[in-house]
């Protein structure tokens, strides 16, 4: 199989860190996934880049051995299922605060008797070489859907989300969940609240015996949250690494 496993990467007990790309270039997710990052997000929700780019950017991340994950827009599930069939291996979908919202993800995820994804794997079949009916077949257990935990209405009904067939797993939102906790009064990725949510949120999912994943604005944080355990952590964004390369190579000159 030329596409890689996602699922089976992120069992390797290691944490998988991932690019973070919305920039409406698909050469972008290419060449980051030329670097030593273990997955690349591609990210529909608040990035630049639509539905077509992103069908591009799946096969180039693919072809440097990585696997690509789309966050899709806040609701769009029908777009999760259209993002499998050209070829991704898994697939973020944000603001899953109810477990209706969380079903119904899974049921565009996944083949039946698990979902209600229908036919139509073009880019899939031909990235992983397999034949129709043994894609069908194995399908289910090629990619990964991860529904964010951002909001406390999420948090507190973690456990029923990870319950329900066709999740593997969750992605929590720092940013949105700082918000979230304080009420609307800041917005503080790294404070007291949020790292209590987050380690009861993993926690949650590794005893449900499913994937935790993470969004870190550095590779500080990003190195912080893989020691607690995440199955896969995200770093920065392609434009937080552009900016951060233009303000290194800057301080180097003009010193």
């Amino acid at each position: 199989m030329s596409l890689p496993s996602l699922p089976d990467r992120l069992k390797a007990g290691i944490p998988a860190l991932a690019a973070w790309c919305g920039l409406p270039e698909p050469a972008i997710p290419g060449v980051l996934a030329r670097e030593a990052f273990d997955a690349v997000v591609v990210d529909m929700q608040h990035g630049a880049i639509d539905f077509a780019a992103t069908v591009r950017a799946i096969p180039l991340i693919a072809a440097a051995g990585k696997p690509a994950m789309v966050r899709i827009p806040v609701g769009d599930f029908a777009t999760a299922s259209r993002i499998l069939d050209a070829g991704a291996s898994g697939v973020i979908a944000p603001m899953i605060n109810t477990v209706e919202d969380a079903y119904r993800f899974a049921a565009v995820m996944k083949f039946p008797p698990v979902g209600e994804r229908s036919w139509g794997p073009h880019g899939a079949l031909s990235l992983t070489g397999l034949q129709p009916a043994e894609y069908f077949k194995i399908g289910n257990g090629l990619s990964v859907a991860l529904a964010m935990i951002e909001t406390q209405e999420a948090l507190a009904i973690v456990d029923d989300i990870l319950a329900v067939p066709g999740i593997d797993g969750i992605f929590i939102g720092p940013s949105d969940l700082s918000i979230g906790l304080s009420r609307g009064k800041e917005l503080d990725p790294a404070s007291t609240a949020v790292d209590a949510a987050i380690d009861h949120a993993l926690a949650r999912a590794r005893s449900a015996g499913k994937f935790a994943g993470i969004y870190a604005a550095t590779g500080d944080r990003a190195s912080e949250l893989a020691r607690k355990g995440f199955h896969l952590v995200s770093i920065a964004s392609d434009t937080g690494l552009l900016r951060a390369g233009a303000q290194m190579a800057l301080k180097a000159a003009r010193n």
